[in-house]
């Protein structure tokens, strides 16, 4: 330890250093004021950089959602390399991303064709398209940003004006629907009671056969009330507009009150609000164009206009060059679903309105309707139509019915797919913008996550009931149907499966897998029976 005499000693020299650097700086004051601010902003710099690649690496793959922002000057220089033409009347950057959520979703197409042909379906250039036959800004971005393959037909074949029916008014009201974050009961699951007065427009080759049963068995174990059709029809006076006199017991009130109505009708809300209640629940069912329209060929081979061609492509061609008026049968073979919907039908892609008219078709499908599902994700439209009507897994459990054998399918080639699409532009227009509305609602109402776990909870259910239930486990040939009550109903050139039942000798079981299996025509009856016992033609 130094004695304070020599600790004095060895200050004096740095007491006159320090007063020499002083005099220095103030002789430079401006100067080195500026130079040290500028070396604590580099040492700020430095600080936070590596505070930052410290935490990059405490992150791990979570740091990934960072990287999803270097798309963005991506994507900027993608839209400036294209043609001012493709790009005008395009969506948002945001609007792409809703349309590609189900892209992002990582779910399989219930319908084995459509999964089949999807890496098939290129956009053709061969010959210059109208703007309304242009591939889309998103085709041509998911095109460039993934590889994968695409999981629908709706993002390889896209029109330029996908997203353009996507007004104010559906965006709000897509936004206002109601979320998980809605009052919870204790269990955690949305408090909300089910939905018991429903319409269920029921389309053509959508699917919809199989969404029937599922309304039948729920309305039937709780013994609801059906709208069924007046002396023993199977279907509401179809293709004519619905009346009210359609209804089996609604003209004089000899049935108080309804609470389902599922079959096939050309809607009209005037005259359906006539027999249901006002807080009725209205959905239905959309099926790809391309896809069904190979279905309905298949199945409705007999109509007049589909028996004078020998193939689709010869209809289809003598369709565009000759615009075929769709009269009696015919309208089966021309935008069906916009027929189904009570609207006008004769339109093509070379129509003059065709554009204002989708729009007027859009609008009138969601002024009427609060829920449209899409056939190629089925199990995922019937957890959305699980949550939306607050039934349980158990309510939407299903097995395929009047569902046609691989055999009987003939995937269409490309450049079948752009006449279909051409010939049936109005059924394409409105399918691309509820196909996109689908998902903003899962979104929305569920979360993709939930919804893939429910998904997987009710393919679980099914693959146990189908264990239990059916003979080999699934759908066979109808020659192979043994119990001959349980044969489906076959049409045109279609092969419609059935199944057979295990030996079971529980009742209550039996009953169950009983009403799963049972074809629309047999289910019909029995309820007709069950709601007007002793009643004759």
């Amino acid at each position: 330890m130094l004695s304070p005499q020599r600790r004095q000693t060895r200050e004096q020299p740095v007491s006159s250093l320090t007063s020499c650097v002083g005099r220095w700086l103030c002789s430079r004051r401006p100067s080195l004021w500026v130079l040290l601010i500028i070396l604590i902003i580099c040492i700020a710099i430095q600080i936070f950089v590596a505070h930052q690649t410290g935490h990059a690496k405490l992150m791990g793959p979570q740091h990934l959602t960072a990287n999803k922002q270097q798309l963005f000057p991506t994507l900027q220089n993608i839209l400036e390399s294209f043609d001012p033409e493709i790009l005008r009347g395009t969506q948002s950057l945001e609007t792409l991303r809703k349309n590609r959520t189900a892209d992002s979703y990582n779910r399989r197409p219930q319908d084995p064709v459509l999964s089949r042909q999807v890496d098939k379906m290129v956009p053709l250039e061969t010959e210059p398209q109208s703007e309304a036959g242009k591939l889309s800004l998103v085709g041509l971005l998911l095109t460039k940003l993934d590889n994968k393959p695409r999981l629908d037909l709706s993002h390889s074949l896209v029109p330029q004006r996908v997203g353009t029916y996507l007004s104010e008014d559906t965006e709000q009201r897509l936004s206002n629907s109601p979320s998980p974050s809605s009052p919870l009961k204790a269990g955690g699951e949305t408090a909300c009671l089910p939905k018991s007065h429903i319409v269920f427009l029921k389309t053509h080759k959508t699917a919809s056969s199989t969404i029937l049963n599922i309304l039948y068995r729920y309305g039937e174990s709780r013994n609801l009330t059906f709208a069924l059709p007046v002396k023993r029809q199977m279907q509401l006076f179809y293709p004519h507009f619905f009346a009210e006199r359609f209804v089996e017991g609604a003209v004089g009130r000899n049935v108080k009150e309804f609470h389902i109505m599922c079959n096939h009708m050309r809607f009209i809300k005037s005259e359906v609000a006539k027999v249901m209640p006002e807080e009725t629940f209205y959905f239905s069912i959309l099926r790809h164009p391309v896809v069904m329209m190979e279905s309905i060929y298949t199945y409705y081979k007999s109509i007049p206009v589909f028996r004078k061609s020998f193939s689709m492509d010869n209809f289809l061609d003598n369709s565009l060059r000759n615009q075929v008026s769709t009269v009696s049968t015919n309208h089966y073979a021309h935008n069906v679903l916009a027929f189904d919907f009570g609207l006008e039908n004769n339109v093509t892609a070379d129509s003059s309105d065709l554009e204002e008219r989708a729009r007027r078709a859009v609008a009138a499908i969601e002024r009427d309707f609060q829920l449209i599902l899409i056939s190629e994700y089925f199990d995922e439209s019937m957890i959305l139509l699980k949550h939306t009507l607050c039934w349980s897994l158990e309510d939407v459990v299903y097995f395929k019915l009047n569902s046609r054998s691989e055999g009987s399918r003939q995937p269409p080639l490309p450049v079948t797919a752009e006449k279909i699409k051409r010939w049936n532009a109005l059924d394409w227009r409105i399918y691309l913008h509820f196909n996109a509305t689908f998902w903003h609602r899962v979104e929305s109402l569920i979360g993709t996550e939930q919804v893939k776990r429910e998904v997987d909870a009710l393919r679980e259910l099914q693959a146990k009931l189908a264990k239990t239930c059916l003979k080999d486990g699934g759908a066979v040939h109808p020659a192979k149907v043994k119990d001959v009550r349980m044969k489906p109903y076959q049409s045109g050139k279609a092969v419609i499966q059935g199944y057979n039942l295990n030996p079971l000798t529980d009742i209550q079981m039996r009953n169950k897998c009983q009403k799963l299996i049972t074809p629309e025509l047999q289910y019909t009856k029995l309820l007709y029976n069950k709601q007007f016992p002793g009643f004759h033609d």
